[in-house]
């Protein structure tokens, strides 16, 4: 299980990553999420991996429950302010402005899609 969500995580931080983000405070929050679980899957790996688990006298099933527990809630809260940043790709940046210049191009709408899915 921690292998396909170290590759998903990084998959998803480095398309985060690779939007201009127009909107800092919630782009931002998805970046946190995708590189913190990203980077505790990776601890937590290595504490099984190097055999720490055997050392440590602790309940490893409820553990396991707890991280990926709250690293659904997490990342699932990270799509849902994803996704509503790819919804407004169609609306411009300044409402003031003459110009139509959208908050997503054509190409961060896509990669931003690739990010919420």
């Amino acid at each position: 299980v921690f292998l396909p969500l170290q590759l998903f995580g990084a998959i998803v931080w480095i398309l985060v990553a690779a939007t201009q983000v127009p909107l800092p405070l919630l782009q931002g929050w998805v970046m946190f999420v995708a590189v913190t679980a990203w980077f505790l899957s990776i601890v937590f790996l290595s504490v099984f991996l190097f055999g720490y688990a055997n050392r440590i006298a602790v309940n490893w099933n409820q553990a396991d429950f707890i991280f990926h527990g709250a690293t659904f809630v997490f990342y699932f809260g990270a799509f849902l302010l994803q996704a509503a940043t790819t919804s407004l790709h169609h609306y411009p940046r300044n409402f003031n402005s003459t110009t139509q210049e959208r908050i997503l191009t054509g190409r961060e709408y896509n990669i931003s899609i690739a990010a919420s899915v």
